[in-house]
C-alpha cells in the first residue's frame, strides 16, 4: 500500500551560510552557537528553516537569517550547493542549501557571546555536515577568485590595488606578478578610480585609491582566462 501524503516522514529543508572575512591574511568564518537540541552549545554556522511564509526564495532566506541571528545586512551573497539525506540531521530527512557569503572585516557584527570569528584552519568540530559545507565553500572562493572579481567582497568601500592584490594573495595561498595581475584587474574593466583619493605611507608614494564601479556591485567581472 502507498503512503498517504498525511503518512510520509517530513523533509527537513533550511538554509545554511559560511560567512568569511579576512582578518589578520587569514580566512575565517563565522559561527554561532547553538541555542536549541539537536547540538545545543555547539559552534555552527549560521542557519535556519526555511520561512514560506515571508521568504521570496531561498536567497531571502539566507540573507534573513544573516540579518537575524548575526546582525549583518549586505554581504555579498551566492548560493554554494544542496546537501541532502536522511543521516546529515537527527531529527530526520533533510534538505540544506548552503550559501557562500563574503564580508569585509570591518563590517563584521559586535563581539557577543552566541558569535565567534575562528580561523578556517582552526575550526572546531562541526555538526551536522557543516565541515563539509565550509570546505565546498573555500574551493568555491579559492577556484572563484583565478577569474573573477569575487576576493573584492573582503575589502573595504575603498582599497589601493597593492590592497587588493594581496587580498587575492591570501586566499590563493601564493604570490602573485604584480604586472599581469594589473593588466588582468585591466582586462576585467571593473575598478574606477577615487577622483582625487588617495593613501599615503610612510615608506612610499601615496598610492592611488580604488572602487568598485556599480554595474559591478552585485555581478562578478570575470576573465576568459585565469590569473
Amino acid at each position: 500500500m502507498n503512503q498517504t501524503a498525511e503518512a510520509r516522514p517530513p523533509v527537513h529543508v533550511s538554509v545554511d551560510v559560511v560567512l568569511l572575512t579576512l582578518i589578520a591574511q587569514q580566512l575565517h568564518a563565522v559561527l554561532l552557537r547553538r541555542a536549541a537540541a539537536p547540538f545545543a552549545g555547539v559552534w555552527a554556522l549560521p542557519g535556519g528553516y526555511i520561512h514560506a511564509e515571508e521568504d521570496a526564495d531561498a536567497q531571502a532566506s539566507a540573507a534573513r537569517v544573516l540579518r537575524s541571528k548575526v546582525g549583518i545586512e549586505g554581504a555579498y551573497l551566492e548560493q554554494l550547493a544542496t546537501f541532502t539525506g536522511p543521516a546529515r540531521d537527527p531529527r530526520g530527512w533533510s534538505v540544506a542549501i548552503a550559501y557562500c557569503a563574503l564580508l569585509p572585516e570591518q563590517n563584521l557584527p559586535a563581539v557577543a557571546e552566541d558569535i565567534s570569528v575562528v580561523p578556517v584552519s582552526q575550526l572546531p568540530q562541526l555538526p551536522f555536515d557543516h565541515r563539509a559545507i565550509v570546505d565546498a565553500a573555500l574551493a568555491r572562493v579559492r577556484s572563484k577568485s583565478l577569474y573573477s572579481s569575487l576576493p573584492v567582497h573582503l575589502c573595504g568601500e575603498t582599497f589601493t590595488l597593492p590592497q587588493l592584490q594581496q587580498v587575492y594573495e591570501n586566499i590563493l595561498g601564493e604570490p602573485l606578478n604584480k604586472v599581469s595581475f594589473r593588466r588582468k584587474m585591466d582586462e576585467m574593466d571593473w575598478l574606477e578610480a577615487v577622483p582625487g583619493a588617495l593613501q599615503s605611507g610612510a615608506a612610499h608614494r601615496p598610492a592611488q585609491l580604488y572602487r568598485v564601479k556599480p554595474a559591478f556591485k552585485q555581478e562578478l567581472a570575470l576573465s576568459p582566462r585565469g590569473l
